[in-house]
């Protein structure tokens, strides 16, 4: 076993290699030259070479036996700097938040099945500080953030194969975690009706969090911003005080990504 996935990460390790040689060579390099430039047999450029054809990574070139990067790396690439270049464009409102609530702000990307923090600011004058942190993934079933891209997941059979798929990892980690998937179904259409999500100290006792979706231009929710807070400082402040300056923020974002229903995000 150990052997194979050695053997494994070499191939992907070579593999990214090629791709790296290619990047130089836009209108295709010879097979002979990859060889050399990597340091490999032409037998194993060529059976690489072919693995990444069949993943439309690469294609031929114009030149007979020369090869190129295929458009996929570009939509590769170009999906990582979209996710690179929304911290530029949300970071002004997020910034904006922080200082009106004085609570700790975060801000999320939808990762497969997971979400992962990729911006937060820490409270100004409140006392409460998260554990999160920048490149935590957090999981969809138990954070604010994770249960708005559970509520506008386009797949209707996604919540029955997540949940299939992750029943050990769900798991009670308070008394008010949601474990049971009827319940979260009805967690979810309530979540879509009211257009926010809020962690009722679902993973710790004591600290509560409020979650808006971002929208972009073709309605898909790929983002989501939240705020926490101490459970006492929401029942003292109210919920409305502070999701009005959520849901304000999330639409200002969602306004900049080219989403234009306005109406549906008040």
């Amino acid at each position: 076993m150990d052997k194979e996935k050695n053997t494994g990460n070499q191939s992907l390790i070579r593999g990214l290699r090629l791709l790296d040689i290619l990047s130089d060579f836009p209108n295709g390099c010879p097979l002979a030259k990859l060889a050399e430039l990597s340091g490999l047999n032409k037998s194993t450029v060529h059976r690489l070479l072919q693995g990444l054809q069949s993943e439309g990574y690469v294609k031929p070139a114009n030149l007979q036996g020369s090869y190129r990067l295929s458009i996929k790396c570009l939509s590769l690439g170009q999906k990582i700097l979209a996710s690179l270049n929304i911290i530029h464009v949300a970071s002004p409102y997020l910034e904006q938040l922080n200082l009106t609530l004085g609570e700790t702000v975060n801000f999320s990307k939808r990762e497969d099945d997971h979400a992962i923090m990729i911006y937060k600011l820490e409270p100004t004058n409140g006392m409460l500080k998260t554990r999160a942190y920048i490149g935590q993934y957090l999981q969809l079933y138990c954070s604010a953030m994770g249960k708005l891209f559970l509520a506008y997941e386009r797949n209707h059979n996604y919540l029955t194969e997540y949940w299939q798929s992750h029943q050990s990892i769900i798991q009670q980690l308070t008394r008010n975690t949601i474990t049971q998937r009827d319940q979260m179904e009805l967690e979810l259409a309530e979540i879509r009706h009211n257009q926010f999500a809020m962690d009722r100290e679902e993973n710790e006792l004591g600290v509560v969090c409020l979650a808006c979706p971002i929208f972009d231009v073709f309605n898909n929710v790929d983002y989501a911003i939240s705020v926490s807070m101490s459970i006492y400082k929401l029942k003292k402040i109210g919920i409305d005080f502070f999701l009005d300056e959520i849901k304000n923020t999330a639409r200002q974002i969602s306004q900049e990504l080219g989403y234009e229903k306005e109406n549906d995000l008040v």
